[in-house]
């Protein structure tokens, strides 16, 4: 059935012939995830697209946007080619023929690459504060170099807002090992000084900006009043954004950091509401992977971020049941609205759910190289049970 209750038969143009009996399940159409890190080229010992491959599809997740911030970093046209090269042979080995779309760096150095490439990327990522990689962009005159020519190129930019010199007044400020004071070094007016520095040169040059995992209060209203004015801001919020806050560190440790970090239950809440009022427009699972191992180190060896592309869906449905959202709201966040803001071609991609099925989140189960995630032990309700990719079946 569709997720208005409507039976219907479904046809979709196929080199094989297959009946899937599905009164008992809801189709949606396959999931757009506009945020990930695949980890290729340098970090392979963390994900491939083979193991990233299988763990989208497991999610519901036909098409990625993998972001630039590799070993080496991906700022050129020719290290472009070369990321393509390695991901196509990747993924003819996983025989999964994922959709997938690239991020151009912004690098201060090569921001003449950017004409060069404007047909080929679907946008240019821009860090403004400190992540994995040596992508960081905080030298104003770059900056304001990258938005003009974004602008003219006519590029969507999607900026990782945070004020660098402020993360680092901070955490020569404060002391401590507990994981937790990563919400301090990274606090709310960090992401809100860099987020207002992003708005105002968008304003100045017409540029298109993409906000990604907005995670704050502040975020939120500086977003809210962009739009009022008719400006081309969109804002993305993060799965760990919404079903996770500063209290998971007690349980998590290091395990918990992401940048930017966990935020506060009523930030959990605001984005809740932000969803509603479609002040955000996306989900992105910022999906980045590290080992098991890694993440074990202490609080300052230890690397931000953790898996979650295989799961997010399944986090949004059980919300959904919750009453937290609303299977449309979900369809436009995951599908509508990254398809619209990207500007891609629409697919006839989709994913047959059970919205009754529950499970327990089981790492030992996940696709992803890395086998965890901080969702672990949790039960949900509703999981994706086919995902039909290009004419192609995949049975979950």
């Amino acid at each position: 059935m569709t997720i208005d209750g409507r039976r219907i038969d479904h046809f979709i143009e196929s080199d094989e012939e297959k009946i899937i009996e599905a009164e008992h399940l809801t189709l949606f159409p396959a999931l757009i995830d506009p945020h990930v890190h695949f980890r290729v080229p340098g970090a392979e010992h963390k994900e491939t697209w083979e193991t990233a491959a299988r763990a989208a599809i497991a999610g519901g997740i036909t098409t990625v946007f993998d972001m630039p911030n590799n070993t080496p970093s991906c700022y050129s046209a020719e290290r472009l080619e070369k990321k393509i090269a390695l991901i196509e042979e990747q993924l003819k080995q996983a025989k999964i023929p994922l959709r997938y779309y690239l991020y151009l760096g912004a690098d201060q150095a090569h921001l003449e690459e950017i004409p060069k490439v404007k047909d080929k990327i679907v946008g240019l990522k821009i860090y403004m504060g400190s992540s994995t990689g040596d992508l960081l962009m905080h030298n104003e005159a770059a900056l304001e170099k990258a938005f003009r020519i974004a602008a003219e190129n006519d590029v969507v930019v999607a900026v990782h807002a945070e004020d660098e010199a402020m993360i680092e007044k901070n955490r020569k400020e404060l002391t401590g090992t507990h994981p937790a004071i990563h919400s301090k070094i990274r606090n709310p007016a960090v992401a809100a000084s860099a987020l207002g520095q992003a708005i105002g040169l968008a304003k100045k040059y017409g540029t298109r900006l993409y906000v990604a995992h907005v995670s704050t209060r502040e975020e939120i209203e500086w977003i809210r009043i962009a739009k009022k004015e008719g400006l081309a801001v969109y804002g993305e919020v993060s799965p760990h954004h919404l079903f996770l806050n500063d209290s998971a560190y007690e349980k998590l440790g290091s395990f918990a950091l992401v940048n930017p970090p966990l935020r506060t239950a009523l930030d959990n809440e605001a984005l809740w509401d932000a969803i509603h009022d479609e002040t955000i427009d996306t989900v992105g699972s910022d999906h980045a992977p590290h080992t098991i191992e890694e993440k074990k180190r202490p609080y300052g060896k230890a690397p931000s971020g953790f898996p979650s592309i295989e799961l997010y869906f399944s986090l949004f449905l059980n919300a959904y049941h919750a009453k937290k959202i609303s299977l449309d709201q979900i369809v436009s966040l995951t599908h509508t609205r990254p398809q619209e803001i990207f500007r891609i071609p629409l697919n006839e991609d989709i994913v047959l759910v059970d919205l009754e099925k529950k499970r327990t989140i089981d790492d030992a189960h996940l696709q992803t190289k890395v086998k965890w995630s901080p969702y672990a032990g949790m039960t949900v309700k509703g999981c994706p049970r086919y995902v039909i990719l290009k004419g192609r079946v995949y049975t979950l």
